[in-house]
């Protein structure tokens, strides 16, 4: 896949991992942003569908890739959220 098209895949797949994970108050992100969760996703999913099945997950431009894709970045955008909001809670305790 070109470079061209794995930003297009990357863009796609982190915009709707945002909204997804956001749901009504998600927060905006931008284009380098979604271009970025998008293609760690894709390397993330992949990962994980490879533990899982055991096989090797080939990207190629199709809905199974999206899927694996999408999958991974909803688990990446979680992780983050969960370690922002750790991380901000600590600040807080600390603050006091």
């Amino acid at each position: 896949m070109g470079i061209i098209l794995w930003i297009v895949f990357g863009a796609l797949v982190g915009w709707i991992a945002n909204l997804v994970v956001g749901g009504r108050e998600r927060q905006r992100q931008g284009c380098l942003v979604s271009v970025l969760v998008g293609v760690v996703g894709a390397a993330l999913g992949g990962f994980i569908y490879r533990l899982a099945t055991g096989e090797q997950q080939h990207f190629d431009f199709d809905f199974p890739s999206f899927g694996v894709a999408i999958l991974g970045a909803v688990v990446l955008l979680l992780v983050l959220r969960l370690v922002g909001a750790a991380t901000s809670s600590r600040r807080d305790r600390d603050r006091w």
